[in-house]
């Protein structure tokens, strides 16, 4: 075997990695002493007696993530204000001292707990109020706050490190102690991803809900410091940040040409961060706002199913719960998800391969069962996969999983369908990976055949599935 590749597929997922990616979809809630200031980035001086809410109702934030299918919340700590949503000794500049006077992050952990949500902390490094912010013992305060919030609300699936600060040349200048930080998680909640400015989940690049035409897992372990994602992440509150696509020179991080003399190499998966609206926090003016459907279900597509994880902010608003406009855009999400792909037609289908090894049979691929999967045998880089239905089924959607135990492998495929007896190509792709979710025309059809043309030595796939519903259009413009 080609010594580049086997250092490719000798990169794996940590249990914790493989955990996470099995969440695929979740929440984010802003929320906070911007919500009543109108505003994105607090400075730390609001005072503390505009957070009124009249009407607070955390477990409809929970229940409107579940019903779109989502699989956990991840809630606001603390953003670069300084302001504490939680019980903490820290600063008495925190939820307490509010007219709400109640810790919100355990309302949260217990609506999660309810209604069976995981629970991620989102806990920003930079802060605005704390005095000693620009100092060493900042360090010792920031695991202060750490040891809070991961030792008092129970398990947490992730803990979401910001990269942004917006302290410019003439700001104080923080050295985070970015490992006592990782070390600290580690011991308090082994299990937990660390998320962006973090060594296990890779930040996407923008804020939009934009995508790379192919995402790889694979990557060079540099992009794993904390440093060059601070460098890629937002230095100053504006719109144009917001909605900016992909940076062009990190369109491709792991085709082997990217990876050629990249040393060594790390397993660092995507997510993708965006908003129902076209900002974090909540505002008013932004009721109507709430952004299309189609492309909502566009970037879902496109995440989800392109082998990255999402998180969709959805804020809630002054008086405490979330406006109607943006739980209605969530059910329709999740009825989506569920119409679209609760019902696969190749369930019963018969699957016939031109190459297996002894140890993944083909059929592990009628579930999406983790512990099995098939495999090509040995030295077989191509392969294919043929489903012949039990009748003809219209098909607009194919969902392929590989077993990233064994790494992300397959780099070219393309998708044929039998109808009338003729084999129509009806789909290409590159980079599979945790989940790929092909689209293609509608098209009545008895057999699907998938051909890998290209792969980083013997092929694996966990599941293949086949899916009719509305066909999602490609959108090409985002609206935040």
């Amino acid at each position: 075997m080609d010594k580049n590749i086997e250092k490719m597929i000798a990169v794996v997922p940590s249990v914790r990695q493989l955990e996470w990616q099995e969440m695929e979809f979740y929440g984010f809630l802003h929320y906070g002493l911007n919500t009543y200031l109108g505003i994105e980035w607090g400075d730390g001086s609001a005072p503390l007696s505009i957070l009124t809410p009249e009407d607070m109702d955390v477990e409809q934030w929970v229940v409107s993530m579940k019903a779109a299918e989502m699989k956990g919340v991840v809630m606001f700590c603390k953003h670069h204000d300084g302001f504490c949503l939680w019980d903490t000794k820290t600063t008495s500049y925190n939820i307490m001292n509010t007219p709400y006077g109640k810790d919100l992050l355990k309302e949260v952990a217990e609506a999660c707990a309810k209604y069976d949500m995981k629970l991620g902390l989102y806990l920003s490094p930079w802060d605005r109020s704390h005095p000693a912010y620009g100092t060493e013992s900042y360090n010792d305060i920031f695991i202060q706050q750490l040891d809070e919030i991961l030792t008092g609300y129970g398990k947490a699936f992730c803990v979401w490190f910001d990269g942004a600060c917006g302290e410019g040349e003439n700001g104080k200048k923080q050295r985070y102690d970015w490992q006592r930080y990782y070390s600290f998680i580690r011991e308090k909640q082994p299990e937990a991803v660390i998320s962006i400015a973090g060594p296990d989940v890779r930040w996407c690049g923008n804020e939009a809900g934009w995508h790379r035409k192919q995402e790889w897992s694979v990557v060079p372990e540099a992009l794993k410091k904390a440093e060059c994602v601070a460098e890629l992440s937002q230095q100053e509150d504006n719109e144009e940040f917001r909605s900016k696509p992909v940076n062009s020179t990190m369109e491709d991080l792991g085709s082997r040409k990217a990876l050629e003399g990249a040393g060594p190499l790390a397993w660092y998966p995507c997510e993708v961060d965006t908003s129902i609206r076209p900002g974090w926090f909540y505002m008013e003016h932004d009721d109507n706002r709430v952004r299309p459907l189609d492309e909502l279900l566009d970037i879902y597509l496109n995440t989800v199913g392109a082998n990255a994880n999402l998180i969709l902010n959805v804020p809630p608003c002054k008086e405490g719960y979330l406006k109607k406009n943006d739980v209605k855009r969530m059910n329709e999400i999740g009825c989506f998800i569920r119409d679209t792909f609760s019902h696969n037609l190749a369930e019963n289908a018969e699957i016939h391969t031109d190459s297996y090894s002894e140890d993944g049979h083909v059929d592990a691929l009628r579930s999406q069962d983790r512990d099995s999967y098939w495999k090509a045998a040995k030295g077989k880089e191509k392969a294919e996969i043929e489903l012949a239905l039990c009748r003809e089924e219209m098909v607009d959607y194919c969902m392929l999983m590989e077993d990233i135990r064994q790494s992300q492998r397959i780099e070219k495929f393309h998708i044929l369908c039998r109808t009338e007896g003729q084999w129509k190509r009806v789909f290409e792709g590159t980079a599979v990976g945790h989940k790929k979710i092909c689209r293609f025309e509608p098209v009545n059809t008895d057999a699907v055949k998938i051909v890998i043309e290209e792969s980083r030595s013997c092929p694996t796939l966990r599941f293949v599935g086949l899916y009719y519903g509305y066909l999602v259009p490609e959108v090409k413009k985002r609206s935040r």
